[in-house]
């Protein structure tokens, strides 16, 4: 069977969503639709650690990959996403080899990295040996690396070549905001997205980033990019609202 990870790194187009609602019975709906994957974003919406594994035990219980982007790269904010069912994790603010070696480390089992508790959802409640365990983070964990600061564009190949970095996530809001500039499309903006995505190239890692809607995919296809996170509930709610709103007011 062919892992949610091997699809990532052998360079299929993927496409998920950012859930910025934390709430399980959005999981049930999304998956029933032809995304690929969801990431919670325990970033900058209200996911606490209830709702957070509450909604990926749905996510588990569908067979629906699941991400969360974590609030910061500390341990313990990987560590909980993990033990609680995600497929992996999408780490804000890597800007230095050293940070993405720490999340590479706290992300996977080893000496000095994620603590081994054979209880948790992820392991299968105490129903699985450590050998299996310990294969199945092999195969199925992903630690990706955002990259949103000037500072991580000109660490994005040192960041790529960390064994245990996935692939790398380009942020062209944030990176925007950094360079002085109003629009995610300049082209400061552009160029800092396409070194990233030729690191991530050059030792076989993943490229994605975030994609306000489907129109935006053959500009970042151009860059390299194979994993889309496409808007967010939020977004696809508004869109169907006022379309049909608009649709009906022109009735007058």
């Amino acid at each position: 069977m062919t892992t949610f990870k091997e699809r990532m790194l052998s360079g299929e187009t993927l496409v998920g969503t950012f859930l910025k609602t934390p709430a399980h019975e959005l999981i049930e709906v999304l998956a029933l639709s032809k995304l690929d994957f969801i990431c919670l974003d325990a970033e900058h919406a209200a996911f606490d650690r209830g709702r957070m594994d509450l909604c990926l035990a749905m996510a588990r219980a569908l067979k629906v990959p699941a991400l969360v982007r974590v609030p910061v790269g500390a341990p313990v904010e990987l560590l909980k996403a993990l033990d609680s069912g995600a497929t992996g994790v999408v780490v804000p603010h890597v800007t230095t080899v050293d940070k993405a070696k720490e999340i590479a480390r706290a992300g996977h089992f080893g000496h000095g990295g994620r603590g081994y508790a054979g209880s948790t959802r992820w392991a299968g409640f105490a129903t699985r040996a450590m050998p299996d365990v310990l294969q199945q983070s092999i195969d199925e964990t992903i630690v990706i690396a955002q990259i949103e600061e000037p500072e991580g564009v000109a660490a994005a190949s040192e960041i790529a070549a960390v064994p245990g970095i996935d692939g790398l996530f380009v942020g062209p809001a944030d990176l925007a905001v950094c360079y002085g500039k109003t629009d995610q499309m300049d082209p400061q903006v552009i160029d800092a997205m396409r070194e990233t995505g030729k690191a991530a190239r050059a030792h076989g890692k993943a490229f994605m980033t975030f994609a306000a809607s489907a129109e935006a995919g053959p500009a970042l296809r151009a860059l390299g990019v194979t994993m889309f996170f496409v808007a967010s509930e939020h977004a696809f709610m508004l869109r169907g609202a006022n379309t049909e709103a608009d649709a009906l007011h022109k009735l007058d």
